[in-house]
């Protein structure tokens, strides 16, 4: 005989599996939550050495380098959000350029169509790398620790090494059997008898060890100056590729003003353009603010629908003005960011039935991938959320043996081809076409929670486009759901982009009726593995104690603190 449940039984079943494994760790002074432990240790070390939150990311980022070279670089860029003790907050835009060479049209043949994916592979599409540039000002404007001290424990990973995880070897036997034209990659993870290295085997990197001292030494101009650059170009243009020393020695980080927020009292701090995540991100509350969201019930068939169409709504807006903000001065960010606009959205927001994503008028019916995220807090009370990216796992899996690091393909995220938007998801608007020296638009989110003028909640995650959408549902589930950070972390999520016109879904974690009642509303439902791989860090001031977790999908990651 078939067993049976009652409705009440069915209801557990689905409220157990809405969550993934959790657990979090404790600190009173300090804490790094990576996406591998080595890392965050090494962080850990730099604050028990008297670093700040700064020196200890800058430590962090190094370290990743190294140990999770999927997404952790110097081959790529990124962001950091950084919120002073005193609750200042401030940005770093250290995301990568498109050649002095590159063209609106560089990616497309005589017919105008995007020639052999060239976008996102072959060394067209690496953008001039932005990560050691962005951590050097950084440092250099507020850190406390030297430099040198900062880059040493990448450096000695990368000599020494450090013992491989069945992870990272995984990934190895993945990315060595390849096409040939992806040249690091057949020998990265091989040791000195040419077989890939064996989890818990050592695993050395002597060249990228030599580039990394060479950084350590030099600090930016170790990278942007001297035999590396040299030898970038070189590589570069035996290739195929257009990046030239003069596109190293005029890369330059900014500094810039956060984009800013609140919700139902607390402040929101993100990232601004080139990075989208923060205005999406921001739109989204408050617009969950205008549905008094606390209200509807947590993964109910209400909630799914809305959040759906809070991410219709900001990515259509995502696509329609948000680019560079030096070439794009005029971008309407006090319009997206207010409560006045989020309640002209919400009117036109219907709870009974699916909105509409038209290409070709963008978000007026309405009125990339492998990244990685860190969080960082001090004794202080200073706080990190950096996000940075290779693009696409691995980048563009192309990079020279006598660097030992591997190329973003971040040139992908930008427009490829002029005026021409289409219901598969390809954008053609001018914010975010080609230009020369322009950084391409970002979904990276790192974001910083405040709460009385301190770090409430800091968080971030990699994923392409789905970066803004998982950080949006894991900073809702703090604020509005009151779920501690490992169980906001862990918790179901879901994917709306505008285009195309459907929602991603974690496989196993939505009910089949909410599937099924979605659907019957207008909705497109597609599963998918995993969405996400946050790193995140809360304060609770009653206790003075930091609270930090990361993603079980991250197979090697893992919060550390003291």
């Amino acid at each position: 005989m078939k067993p049976t449940f009652t409705t009440l039984q069915i209801a557990f079943l689905f409220l157990f599996i809405s969550f993934k494994s959790f657990s979090q760790t404790y600190a009173e002074n300090g804490m790094v939550v990576s996406d591998h432990v080595i890392a965050s240790q090494v962080g850990v070390d730099i604050l028990k050495k008297g670093g700040n939150a700064i020196d200890a990311a800058v430590a962090t980022a190094f370290a990743l380098e190294v140990t999770h070279p999927e997404a952790g670089n110097i081959g790529g860029g990124g962001f950091i959000v950084f919120m002073k003790s005193d609750g200042n907050v401030t940005t770093f835009d250290f995301r990568e350029k498109a050649p002095l060479a590159a063209s609106p049209t560089m990616f497309l043949d005589e017919n105008g169509k995007i020639k052999d994916n060239s976008n996102h592979q072959g060394l067209l599409a690496v953008g001039v790398p932005g990560t050691v540039a962005g951590l050097y000002q950084a440092h250099q404007k507020y850190g406390k620790l030297p430099w040198a001290d900062l880059v040493k424990p990448a450096v000695e990973l990368a000599k020494k090494g450090f013992t491989m995880s069945w992870g990272l070897y995984n990934a190895a036997v993945r990315m060595t059997d390849r096409d040939p034209s992806e040249d690091i990659m057949q020998n990265y993870f091989k040791g000195k008898d040419g077989k890939i290295v064996k989890p818990g085997e050592t695993w050395k990197q002597p060249a990228l060890a030599k580039t990394l001292k060479e950084i350590q030494k030099h600090g930016r101009n170790g990278f942007y100056k001297g035999w590396v650059a040299q030898e970038i170009e070189d590589y570069m243009k035996a290739n195929g590729g257009i990046i030239t020393k003069a596109d190293l020695e005029k890369y330059e980080a900014v500094e810039r003003e956060p984009v800013k927020g609140t919700f139902n009292g607390y402040e929101i701090y993100s990232m601004p353009p080139p990075s989208s995540g923060g205005v999406a991100l921001i739109e989204m509350m408050n617009l969950m603010e205008q549905a008094n969201i606390a209200k509807v019930e947590f993964n109910s068939t209400a909630y799914v629908h809305l959040v759906a169409e809070a991410m219709r709504r900001a990515f259509a807006d995502r696509a329609e003005h948000l680019g560079d903000p030096d070439f794009n001065p005029d971008m309407p960010l006090d319009r997206l960011l207010s409560k006045e606009f989020a309640k002209k959205r919400f009117e036109t927001l219907d709870m009974t039935k699916a909105s509409i994503s038209d290409p070709a008028q963008f978000g007026h019916p309405y009125g990339g991938d492998n990244t990685t995220h860190f969080s960082v807090v001090d004794k202080d009370g200073n706080a990190i959320s950096m996000t940075y990216t290779l693009e696409n796992s691995y980048g563009v899996k192309m990079g020279s043996d006598k660097l030992g690091f591997i190329f973003n393909n971040e040139m992908g995220d930008f427009n490829p081809v002029p005026g021409e938007t289409t219901a598969t998801g390809q954008i053609g608007s001018n914010p975010n076409l080609v230009a020369p020296e322009k950084r391409m638009l970002s979904s990276m989110t790192p974001t910083i929670v405040a709460k009385d003028g301190k770090p409430y909640l800091v968080i971030g995650s990699p994923g392409g486009r789905t970066i803004i959408n998982t950080v949006f549902q894991t900073v809702l589930n703090v604020l509005a759901y009151d779920m501690r950070v490992d169980r906001a972390i862990e918790a179901m999520k879901i994917h709306h982009q505008w285009l195309p016109d459907r929602i991603l879904y974690e496989r196993n974690l939505l009910s089949p009726d909410t599937r099924e009642a979605l659907e019957k509303m207008g909705h497109t439902l597609t599963p998918t593995t995993n969405l996400g791989v946050l790193m995140g860090i809360t304060y609770d001031a009653s206790k003075k104690l930091y609270t930090g977790a990361a993603d079980s999908s991250s197979e090697d990651g893992g919060a550390r603190g003291y």
